[in-house]
């Protein structure tokens, strides 16, 4: 069985101050240690990635960014490339959150754009995929995801997937306090680790996919028990040094 290093990533959104930020790092960065068997990833804002960046290193905190332009440069105002992104010390990168595709109309084309756009900079990105209330009622999870998946795929072909991180991430769980059973959660996990094996077994195999959807410091370790789950993406708990850290002991 392929080992897979867990990954547990803190998705910051549109939270925090240079004030509430400063002792947060302070705390996780203090938390983790010089060692730790699971790799954490901060996701801050644009503004504070600088701030961050501080923190980040080998063995302790690695950075990403929340999103990033599909274009390499020019004349996009307010559009931030995955190589400025890279010269700020950045590795990671999300693309294709529940919020950038429900909110800002992305669509699975644009998603697959910024995958190749992050890892032609240099970033590794961390690719979120999920169904809604409505598509999971209706029987539709695995149709959705298979849609999104391919549409990378398509783009940028299965090897991509090398030097990438997938999220599923239901999107009636993003915010809402709702959380998929764990066995929701592996069952997903475990199509989403089948449809990239029909390209690549290996890729597959060793390819790393978190979760996200609510995830706190009482039900990370029952959901990271499955067998395809390899870690969090973390919303609201990533902003509680305390929760954060819990969640990151859950995953080792």
């Amino acid at each position: 069985m392929t080992k897979r290093r867990a990954l547990v990533a803190g998705n910051w959104k549109m939270n925090g101050t240079l004030a509430s930020i400063r002792p947060l790092l302070a705390a996780i960065s203090g938390g983790i240690g010089e060692e730790t068997a699971v790799e954490v990833v901060l996701c801050p804002p644009f503004v504070y990635i600088p701030e961050v960046s501080g923190f980040a290193g080998p063995g302790r905190v690695g950075l990403g960014a929340q999103d990033v332009s599909e274009r390499e440069g020019g004349a996009y105002t307010g559009e931030i490339s995955a190589k400025m992104l890279k010269d700020c010390g950045c590795r990671y990168v999300i693309v294709g959150h529940s919020e950038r595709r429900t909110l800002y109309g992305e669509q699975d084309a644009l998603v697959a754009e910024k995958f190749s756009a992050a890892q032609a900079g240099g970033l590794t990105p961390i690719l979120c995929l999920g169904e809604s209330a409505a598509e999971r009622e209706a029987g539709h999870t695995e149709a959705v995801i298979a849609r999104q998946l391919d549409a990378v795929i398509t783009q940028a072909e299965v090897a991509a997937f090398e030097h990438a991180v997938i999220a599923y991430e239901p999107v009636w769980a993003i915010g809402t306090g709702k959380t998929a059973t764990p066995d929701e959660a592996q069952a997903a996990h475990a199509f989403i680790r089948r449809r990239l094996a029909r390209h690549d077994r290996r890729i597959a195999a060793e390819l790393r996919i978190l979760y996200g959807g609510s995830v706190k410091a009482d039900n990370a370790r029952q959901l990271f028990n499955g067998a395809d789950i390899d870690g969090g993406l973390i919303g609201g708990a990533s902003l509680s040094a305390e929760d954060f850290l819990a969640i990151c002991r859950a995953a080792g």
